[in-house]
C-alpha cells in the first residue's frame, strides 16, 4: 500500500510540474477541470443513488468547464462578476457556516435531500475550480502552487502532530482519528509556511498577501485557511460516514478518491481567491 501510495504521488507531482512549465495556461486548465469533474463524480456517488445520474452530472461538468475554461482565458468581465460576486461568497458561507454545524452535529441536517446536496457540491467544487484558475491566470503559478502547499503543509503536520501529541478527540463520531493537537500543529505548520514565503518567494501567495493586507493580516489569513482546510476534511468525513465508505473512490490507487485529496482545498480556495479579490 506505502509504494503505491508513493507511486502515484510521484505520478501527480510529474503531472503538476508539466501543466506548470507548459508554455500555455491549457494543460494546468485541463488538470483542473479534470480534477474538478472527477471530484463532483465522487460527490455524487456519496450523496445520489443510480449510475446515470453521476455519469450525466460529471459528462455536464466537463462540457461546461470547457467553455467557461474559454471564457476565462479570453478575460471575460461577466465571468468574474458572477464568480466573485455570488459563487465565491456562497460557497465562503457555506464553508463558514452550514459545514461546520453540520460536522458539530455529526450528521446532515435532515432538509438536505440528495438533491440538494448534489446541487450544494456543483456549486461548491464550481468555486473551487475557478478560484485555483482565476489565481493561476491572474497570479501565476506561484501563487497557485504555494497555496497548495500551504494546504499539505496543514495536513501533515496535523497527522504528524496527532500522532506524536495527540490525546483530546477533535469530532470522534465524524473522524476518531483527529485531535485537538494534530489540529493546533496543523495550524501552526500552516500560518509558519505562509509568512515564510511571504519573506522568500515573490509571486507566493502569502507575498501577494503581505502587499494587499500587511504582516498582521496575513498571520490571521493563515489560522483561518488552516482552520478551514480542517472544517473541508471533516465534513468529507462526514459525507462518507453517512454513505458507508471509506474512499470517496479508487480513481488514485494508495490513496483513495480525488476528493479524498482535494477536501481541505474545497473550503480554502474560494476564500483565498476572494482575499485577492478584495485586497489587490
Amino acid at each position: 500500500m506505502l509504494r503505491q501510495r508513493i507511486l502515484t504521488a510521484i505520478v501527480l507531482l510529474l503531472i503538476v510540474v508539466a501543466a506548470v512549465m507548459a508554455p500555455t495556461p491549457w494543460p494546468m486548465l485541463a488538470l483542473l477541470g479534470l480534477m474538478t469533474v472527477c471530484a463532483l463524480w465522487e460527490w455524487l456517488r456519496l450523496v445520489m443513488d443510480g449510475a446515470a445520474v453521476r455519469w450525466g452530472g460529471a459528462l455536464l461538468a466537463a462540457l461546461a468547464l470547457a467553455l467557461l475554461s474559454r471564457w476565462l482565458v479570453d478575460g471575460r468581465p461577466a465571468l468574474e462578476t458572477v464568480f466573485g460576486s455570488i459563487l465565491l461568497p456562497l460557497a465562503l458561507l457555506f464553508w463558514l457556516a452550514v459545514a461546520p454545524l453540520a460536522v458539530a452535529h455529526a450528521r446532515v441536517p435532515d432538509a438536505c435531500r440528495p438533491a440538494l446536496l448534489a446541487a450544494t457540491g456543483g456549486l461548491l467544487l464550481a468555486a473551487t475550480w475557478y478560484a485555483l484558475a482565476w489565481i493561476f491566470l491572474r497570479h501565476g503559478a506561484a501563487a497557485l502552487i504555494s497555496l497548495w502547499a500551504l494546504i499539505w503543509a496543514a495536513d501533515i503536520a496535523a497527522y504528524f502532530t496527532g500522532r506524536a501529541l495527540g490525546r483530546h478527540k477533535l469530532a470522534p463520531r465524524v473522524s476518531p482519528g483527529k485531535t485537538l493537537e494534530g489540529a493546533a500543529g496543523g495550524i501552526l505548520a500552516a500560518t509558519v509556511w505562509l509568512l515564510a514565503t511571504a519573506l522568500w518567494w515573490p509571486g507566493s501567495f502569502g507575498a501577494l498577501l503581505v502587499m494587499g493586507i500587511g504582516w498582521v493580516g496575513v498571520l490571521g489569513v493563515g489560522v483561518a485557511l488552516a482552520a478551514w482546510s480542517i472544517v473541508g476534511d471533516l465534513f468529507e468525513s462526514l459525507l462518507k460516514r453517512r454513505a458507508g465508505v471509506k474512499d470517496s473512490s479508487q480513481l488514485l490507487p494508495g490513496h483513495g478518491g480525488v476528493y479524498d485529496r482535494i477536501d481541505a482545498v474545497l473550503p480554502v480556495a474560494p476564500a483565498a481567491a476572494l482575499l485577492l479579490l478584495t485586497s489587490l
